[in-house]
């Protein structure tokens, strides 16, 4: 039993440019960790590593890229965030308030007017915020009236399906009262970043390469099951059952949820945006200012999910005070990440299966590259 036991799911769900004469650090092979995780959990494979407040410190890869074939996974592999995708919805939307494109307090019917004369009075008056901190009272289920069958199937551009999505929710009455409860909602994303949309002018996945990718050299991230369908070129996604999903429209979430869990990237790519949230919460903020960062990073309740926006946030004790952590599924990826600003570091792992033992096996890695890391530099 490790202890770190992931006390959340999240389901259906950096390098920096160095100054000159300043070395990139070569990160240290961890794959051999990760082998016998592998094999004891017999999933297809791991992917994971540390990041400090210079870059990537450890990096490894273990396993198949799919069930039956020989091609080994690599550390340069593309994986699926799912749910760890929202705190980068949440940054990009602090880069929007920045620029007054939007404030914290911007609201749904502020946003949408044109819902207004069907929009759930409850509902004019959440606020972005609200909505990225899960207490706006949105769903946490999208199968009313057959919704999530017909984002599934649409092929509408993914701007029309949030759209579709929006219009579906704010016309019913909300889960909860607004600012009253958490409930982990991916609809709720959903309608913030659309709000996010209509305040850039431009569609979420363009926004998103433009402020947070080009910005942080993510040249790798992009959206949807990494891969190409008729080419073993990237890990597949497995069930839970070890089932094979290859690329295509059954190998993640439809596009209407894409702010709250379709970004993939690779690893190191991955680590260049925790890398940001690490420097900033360790007092070393870029791209947003501090009080952004604070916004962020800052739970608005505490409880049994004292959760920020895009962040949980729980005291551990081999922290050294309060971890920001995450995970992500869409059900055929599983992964996770642990920052602990008092010790320096993050660890990530990610598993391209989904299900409980994909958890186990993200949560066991995640666990023996925490206890390196506090061997190699204890603070």
């Amino acid at each position: 039993m490790t202890r770190i036991a992931l006390t959340f799911l999240f389901a259906l769900a950096v390098p920096f440019t160095l100054h000159a004469g300043t070395p990139k650090q070569i990160p240290r092979d961890v794959s051999a960790d990760l082998r016998p995780i592998v094999v004891q959990r017999g999933v297809p494979g791991l992917i994971a590593g540390i990041v400090d407040k210079d870059g990537l410190v450890a990096l490894g890869a273990a396993g198949v890229r799919r069930k039956g074939s020989p091609a080994m996974i690599s550390k340069n592999d593309l994986i699926h965030l799912g749910s760890c995708s929202k705190a980068m919805t949440a940054t990009a939307i602090a880069m929007l308030v920045e620029d007054g494109k939007l404030s914290w307090d911007q609201t749904v019917s502020q946003s949408f007017p044109e819902l207004d004369a069907s929009m759930q009075e409850q509902w004019r008056n959440v606020t972005i915020a609200q909505l990225l901190q899960h207490r706006g009272g949105a769903p946490a289920d999208l199968h009313f009236d057959g919704l999530w069958d017909r984002l599934w199937a649409s092929n509408d551009p993914p701007a029309q399906q949030r759209m579709e999505l929006v219009r579906a929710v704010v016309t019913r009455k909300p889960e909860a009262p607004p600012g009253s409860k958490f409930i982990y909602s991916n609809a709720g994303y959903a309608i913030a970043g659309t709000m996010a949309e209509h305040a850039a002018a431009r569609g979420y996945e363009e926004l998103m390469e433009q402020r947070l990718f080009k910005p942080l050299e993510m040249t790798s991230a992009g959206f949807g099951a990494p891969g190409t369908a008729d080419r073993n070129d990237q890990p597949r996604g497995h069930t839970d059952k070890g089932k094979v999903i290859e690329p295509g429209r059954d190998a993640d979430n439809p596009p209407a949820i894409a702010p709250a869990a379709t970004v993939h990237c690779s690893m190191e790519d991955w680590s260049k945006f925790l890398r940001l949230h690490l420097n900033a919460a360790m007092g070393a903020p870029r791209l947003l200012e501090a009080e952004s960062f604070a916004r962020l990073q800052t739970p608005a309740g505490s409880g049994k999910m004292p959760y920020a926006m895009g962040w949980a946030c729980f005291e551990r004790a081999w922290a050294g005070g309060d971890v920001l952590t995450h995970n992500g599924t869409n059900t055929m990826w599983f992964c996770a990440v642990w920052m602990a600003p008092e010790k320096g570091f993050a660890v990530m792992a990610a598993c391209n299966q989904g299900g409980k033992t994909a958890e186990k096996a993200v949560d066991e890695a995640a666990w023996t590259l925490i206890q390196q890391q506090l061997k190699k530099s204890p603070r």
